[in-house]
């Protein structure tokens, strides 16, 4: 890498880190840089993988406030997301990688339809919990089912997309959490970093023994999503919704460009 390609990927994964400690989507912004530094798709996407496990985890630990009472939760939900991104990561090394340049553009395209569909998909959420709390107005959010087998295998299959592109999976799981779970979005959202940190491990520990890393890629997004991580658990509440989506949706959709034209 040039310098300024170099610079280009340390402000990508601080970006990263920031939006997925947030809401998620952060690989949209890292992915198409590493394409433009020139980093094959494959590669692209498992350095990709092990350099935002940092940033998950300052994420998680951003929130750590919002973890308090959920041990119980996160170990069960934990279990099917490392499942799920084995599944992924699997797949991503065993499939051709002319499967993975057709499929990528599609699984990006879903997921910016995913992020350009959060305020419906949020205000979805909050009308079925305040339907839920106006039926059960006694329900304690911290001893909440844990959304039973519906919202493990819906977190499993989630996690087979996250191990094999990481892209929108925080939005996914927000989604189905908020519907099927009874508590406050805030402390779904540090969960969320959680799952994501879970599934970025396990399928980064696969690549290890499996694929080939650009491990100046991988080092530069690490330091930069640590960074991002705890900027995105700090203030990144404070930031304007509109512009942020409006900034994944250009990034995502150069990434399909660049994609499509290769």
């Amino acid at each position: 890498m040039t310098i300024w390609e170099m610079l280009a990927v340390f402000a990508a994964g601080i970006g990263a880190g920031t939006i997925n400690a947030i809401v998620g989507s952060g690989t949209l912004i890292t992915f198409p840089v590493l394409l433009a530094a020139g980093l094959p798709p494959v590669t692209a996407t498992v350095s990709n993988a092990l350099g935002l496990i940092p940033g998950s985890i300052s994420g998680a630990i951003g929130y750590r406030a919002e973890l308090a009472g959920q041990r119980r939760r996160i170990i069960r939900l934990s279990i099917g997301s490392a499942a799920g991104a084995l599944c992924g990561a699997f797949l991503l090394t065993r499939l051709p990688a002319t499967a993975f340049e057709t499929i990528v553009p599609v699984l990006v395209t879903l997921a910016l339809v995913l992020v350009v569909l959060q305020p419906r998909i949020t205000r979805a959420v909050q009308r079925h919990r305040e339907q839920a709390a106006a039926k059960n107005p006694g329900t304690d959010p911290a001893t909440a089912p844990d959304g039973g087998p519906l919202l493990f295998v819906g977190l499993l299959l989630a996690s087979v997309y996250g191990g094999y592109f990481t892209a929108a999976q925080g939005i996914i799981y927000l989604s189905l959490m908020g519907i099927l779970l009874h508590d406050d979005l805030q402390r779904l959202n540090a969960v969320k970093n959680v799952l994501a940190a879970v599934v970025n491990t396990v399928a980064a520990l696969f690549f290890v023994f499996a694929a080939h890393f650009d491990w100046t890629a991988v080092a530069l997004i690490a330091v930069g999503s640590t960074i991002g991580g705890q900027l995105g658990a700090r203030i990144g509440r404070r930031l304007p919704a509109p512009v942020l989506r409006a900034f994944i949706v250009a990034v995502g959709s150069a990434a399909v460009l660049q994609l499509a034209t290769r």
